[in-house]
């Protein structure tokens, strides 16, 4: 089955939002990680530059610490970046002056370690650029700086008709391609393994008929707020049940049936937007609303009621709402509890009414 699920999303093509959407994911999962290749970076190069600067007779210069300057600049500002769109341009920033600064740190050695200083700067920055949460575009304009700032043909002893010109040639050809190629794949197999999670996600915690939560994200989501939140006003949990739904089912078959379902799913979801709510078995569906106050739930419940009764349809229903405030100290299976209780009272009253638990 698996395999099955996995054979017919590769065959898909991935929609723009869900590639946005993973972007953002790998972007956040992955920050971390770009912190620590960026300090490294910056830490390797101070080193490079300190060697230079003083065994080898250059001196520490104010062009060196406005480098490190704009370095630490850059890594500040992915520290406080929460948008992945926004971490291309550091990245490019970063990759500028980083390989800009090496150049000029690379021109104060003796020429014949030029080229072979070069080539492993350029190694350095594509193989980090290629395990960093880039874009396609991004990465691609990396390797273009990289190369147009380390070239080892500009400012050497090298030249195109040596021996060793062609070696280097080869080398910086393999180099590319094998960067690319490692980005490319890399980045795919992330792509479909966060689809694929999140496709197994969505059936584990999603109703597949109505699409809105099933029991599970339920209790999940709803049990944390409960347990999280300040009480700035009270909480309170309502049991929907449709009425005479079986009437609908023998009458009209469960096609119709299922139409019902989703149509009241989704004016819970029209009504209910800001809260947590889910189908929770059959035609019964549940709504956890935290900081509310009495008189809001009584008009939500209200406008839910008519907005199922006056829908425009062959096939109208209503529906059934018993309403529980959670308690301090209630768990959240106690305030289901009461909450099908004052569901039981509205459906014993009459139907297409709410019934507060208690009252």
């Amino acid at each position: 089955m698996f395999k099955t699920i996995e054979d017919d999303v590769l065959r898909k093509t991935v929609p723009e939002p869900l590639k946005h959407e993973f972007a953002q994911h790998d972007f956040e999962r992955l920050k971390p990680f770009c912190l620590l290749v960026y300090i490294a970076s910056i830490c390797i190069w101070l080193v490079f530059d300190l060697i230079v600067s003083f065994p080898g007779g250059q001196g520490f210069s104010g062009l060196s610490i406005l480098f490190l300057a704009v370095l630490t600049i850059n890594t500040i500002a992915l520290a406080f970046t929460r948008d992945a769109r926004y971490f291309q341009w550091i990245n490019l920033i970063f990759v500028l002056v980083i390989a800009l600064g090496t150049r000029l740190l690379i021109e104060g050695l003796p020429m014949d370690l030029h080229t072979s200083w070069l080539i492993l700067a350029a190694s350095s920055i594509l193989y980090s650029a290629s395990v960093l949460p880039l874009k396609h575009w991004s990465f691609v304009t990396t390797m273009v700086i990289t190369w147009v700032l380390l070239n080892p043909f500009y400012f050497t002893h090298l030249t195109l008709l040596e021996v060793r010109s062609a070696l280097v040639i080869f080398y910086s050809t393999f180099l590319t391609f094998l960067t690319l190629y490692t980005f490319l794949k890399l980045r795919r197999a992330k792509l479909y393994n966060f689809i694929m999670a999140k496709l197994l996600l969505d059936q584990a915690y999603l109703d597949t008929l109505t699409e809105i939560p099933n029991r599970r994200a339920f209790i999940t989501s709803a049990g944390k707020k409960l347990n999280q939140l300040p009480k700035v006003h009270d909480h309170y949990l309502a049991m929907i049940d449709i009425d005479n739904f079986k009437k609908v089912n023998d009458v009209y078959g469960h096609d119709i049936g299922d139409e019902v379902l989703k149509r009241v799913a989704q004016n819970i979801k029209g009504v209910m937007a800001e809260f947590d709510y889910a189908r929770l078995g059959g035609e019964e569906f549940g709504i956890y609303m935290a900081g509310v106050r009495h008189d809001d739930v009584e008009q939500l419940a209200t406008l839910l009621c008519r907005r199922v009764r006056e829908e425009p349809t062959q096939h109208p229903v209503t529906i059934s709402i018993g309403l529980a405030r959670v308690e301090d100290g209630e768990t959240l299976n106690q305030a289901l509890i009461k909450a099908d209780q004052a569901l039981y009272v509205s459906k014993h009253a009459g139907k297409d009414r709410f019934t507060f638990h208690g009252s």
